[in-house]
């Protein structure tokens, strides 16, 4: 999997705002909108619960949360260990430990302190972004290093069965499972995975009829 390039443009991009100060972010706004990234009056908001999550693109928005904000309970977007919908930013001015961890539950990849400066806009937009894309990117592989931990199971199943059918060692029948899945273009995980279902519902009508094995499929 390919990793991803660092994005340096943010010309295109939305940024909503959450904040109970909007006069604060002033200067925020007017550096965002010098680079391109749009922010409507109604992308400004007091509460994480006034955004609709569901709207949100990974690729096109970014969030700027306002850490001193009084209601604290309104900071997390997700729970620990998940990434939120798309990139957070935090508002600092206050640097309590305990604000710092809200932002932190909250998702931020980066940080902007008040009072804020135009100039500090675009670096806390640069690492906020990029180190999203590549917590994203860590969480596919680890999802997909999961997924073809699950998938071993049915590769040896499959090496087992294809070594009683063509009385070929562990390598040989490894190797002609390698370019079975190869000529089907798809993984060995998938490739066993199908190879193994197609053949326990073959034994299943074998063993108790098609009528029987049927019932019990529907059964279960």
């Amino acid at each position: 999997m390919i990793e991803p390039r660092l994005l340096q443009n943010f010309n295109g991009n939305r940024a909503l705002v959450v904040t109970d100060r909007a006069s604060a972010m002033d200067t925020l706004v007017t550096a965002l909108e010098r680079l391109g990234v749009a922010v409507a009056a109604g992308n400004i908001v007091g509460s994480v619960g006034d955004i609709d999550l569901t709207t949100l693109s990974a690729e096109r928005d970014v969030i700027f949360i306002d850490g001193d904000m009084g209601d604290g309970a309104a900071l997390p977007l997700t729970p620990v260990g998940q990434l939120p919908p798309a990139p957070v930013i935090g508002v600092i001015g206050v640097t309590a430990p305990s604000r710092l961890k809200a932002l932190m539950r909250a998702g931020a990849t980066s940080f902007l302190r008040k009072p804020i400066h135009a100039s500090a806009v675009y670096p806390a937009l640069f690492v906020g972004v990029n180190e999203y894309r590549r917590h994203r990117h860590l969480e596919a592989l680890l999802e997909d290093q999961e997924r073809r931990r699950r998938g071993r199971r049915d590769v040896v199943k499959a090496i087992i069965r294809v070594m009683a059918v063509h009385g070929l060692d562990d390598d040989g029948a490894y190797d002609l499972l390698r370019r079975r899945c190869m000529a089907a273009r798809q993984t060995m995980e998938e490739y066993c995975s199908a190879l193994v279902r197609e053949q326990d519902l073959v034994a299943d009508d074998t063993c108790c009829g098609p009528d029987v094995a049927r019932q019990e499929r529907r059964a279960k």
